[in-house]
């Protein structure tokens, strides 16, 4: 097959990692007979830098005319001013909003000869594989009014939180869908005791709930949800939530797999085009430095050719390749190995075993 992948490598270690995922894809391509042509395009503090935006109009048409989009991580010291009218975030931000990127998913699976690296005990690990489905475009992030105003007590912040039918629908219907074709259990997380959003949220998900018969639906309020992570993590199978708690939650769950450089996402809407990157950021104390770990980015881009390109066979052998190099002993600094490989070996490594 021919595809078009838009390559954002973005800030900090973006670029190193982001590289070596291409490197990936590549030798996919030359070993299965199919062709990627790869574009660059900058989005982050790299575009403000030159642009004065976080999202330039060429990455965002790049995006648009592309089958997939792979990034890497946007920013760093340099741009981390709250109060700067222009922020690195605002262009991931407005990506996922321009391509219509409704659902973000984050496969969580530790890799049992990593177990020592999570802080929880071996058996709160063991068995543990579920995905998190967080919804994407709407909700604190995204709702109006939003600002800040001086009153005669103090100056006044202002978020949102706002949720419609249709978009809870659809989040949901993906969630039931893609436990249909793993354990059979949703999980859907929201806090229907205090918000309103959360009560439209658990009502849409009954209605949901009652189109498959053969998956089982329970509710979860997000600080139980917290708490089971860590304490009962092997439970779960397909968890859905709205923005915020989706954030976080995965944030905790990285903690299971015992890294962040581990664990890859995908950003998908209504087509077959997605934004697919890691979790991590972009880790500006070792950019440049050459030690990331490239994993949770090839790990990303096998969840690109899954779910833009719908080459299953080839997915699973990137996974493949990436758990017989970890298993093989392969790791980076972040993984605390005695002889830490560099991310041009880690790679490599992966590549080797394809």
């Amino acid at each position: 097959m021919k595809a078009t992948i838009a390559l954002t490598p973005g800030d900090g270690i973006g670029p190193e990692v982001v590289h070596e995922a291409r490197l990936v894809l590549e030798a996919v391509a030359q070993k299965s007979g199919h062709e990627f042509r790869f574009t660059e395009h900058l989005l982050g503090g790299c575009a403000i830098d030159k642009y004065g935006t976080a999202l330039p109009a060429d990455t965002l048409a790049a995006a648009r005319a592309s089958d997939a989009v792979l990034l890497g991580a946007v920013g760093g010291p340099k741009w981390d001013d709250p109060q700067a009218p222009v922020r690195p975030e605002q262009g991931l931000l407005a990506i996922r909003k321009e391509l219509g990127l409704y659902a973000n998913l984050r496969p969580v699976r530790p890799y049992p000869s990593l177990a020592r690296l999570s802080p929880l005990k071996p058996e709160r690990v063991a068995g543990v594989d579920f995905l998190v489905i967080r919804e994407l475009t709407g909700g604190l992030y995204f709702g109006t009014p939003k600002g800040r105003t001086m009153t005669p007590e103090g100056e006044r912040a202002v978020d949102t939180l706002v949720y419609t039918e249709g978009e809870i629908r659809r989040i949901v219907l993906l969630a039931f869908q893609l436990a249909q074709q793993r354990r059979k259990l949703v999980t859907s997380v929201d806090k229907a005791n205090v918000l309103e959003s959360s009560r439209l949220w658990r009502k849409v998900a009954g209605e949901v709930g009652r189109q498959f018969p053969d998956v089982k639906l329970e509710h979860q309020l997000v600080d139980s949800c917290a708490m089971r992570l860590i304490t009962h993590a092997p439970q779960f199978d397909v968890i859905v939530t709205e923005n915020m708690f989706g954030d976080i939650l995965t944030d905790e769950a990285a903690v299971l797999a015992g890294s962040l450089g581990l664990l890859p996402s995908a950003s998908l809407g209504e087509g077959r085009r997605g934004l697919y990157e890691p979790i991590h950021g972009s880790a500006p104390d070792i950019a440049g430095r050459g030690i990331a770990n490239p994993t949770g980015t090839i790990l990303s881009a096998a969840l690109l050719l899954r779910h833009s390109l719908g080459l299953e066979s080839e997915a699973r052998t990137v996974e493949g390749a990436v758990t017989a190099a970890l298993e093989a002993g392969c790791h980076t600094a972040d993984l605390g190995a005695a002889q830490p490989l560099t991310t041009v070996q880690m790679g490599a490594a992966i590549r080797a075993r394809l």
